[in-house]
């Protein structure tokens, strides 16, 4: 199994002294790559236990245990995408309720 890291520059997420926002180098901030990556790999997951499931019922295969593993990664992978989504919407919805 793919072990999932996270990057961390500090330095691309804090404003520069002068004031002024810096600008992404056009792929974004460490991140959202982070985020961009996981998702592709959750799909990947899903696409591959569709597949998986097609040529299980079309007779292609008939390791059954495969399908049911293709299918519990997808599904592990998918409810961990979207408690991290969950979190991220928690986060921000706190970071409104401060005060200035």
């Amino acid at each position: 199994m793919k072990d999932i890291t996270i990057e961390s520059n500090l330095k691309s997420l804090l404003p520069l002294s002068s004031g002024k926002v810096r600008k992404s180098d056009g792929d974004g901030s460490p991140f959202r790559r982070m985020l961009k990556g996981s998702i592709e790999e959750v799909n990947r997951l899903q696409s591959e236990a569709d597949t998986s499931i097609e040529q299980l019922v079309a007779g292609n295969t008939k390791n059954l245990h495969e399908t049911m593993i293709a299918l519990e990664k997808a599904d592990i992978s998918f409810r961990l995408m979207m408690e991290v989504r969950n979190k991220i919407i928690e986060a921000y919805h706190e970071i409104m309720r401060m005060q200035v």
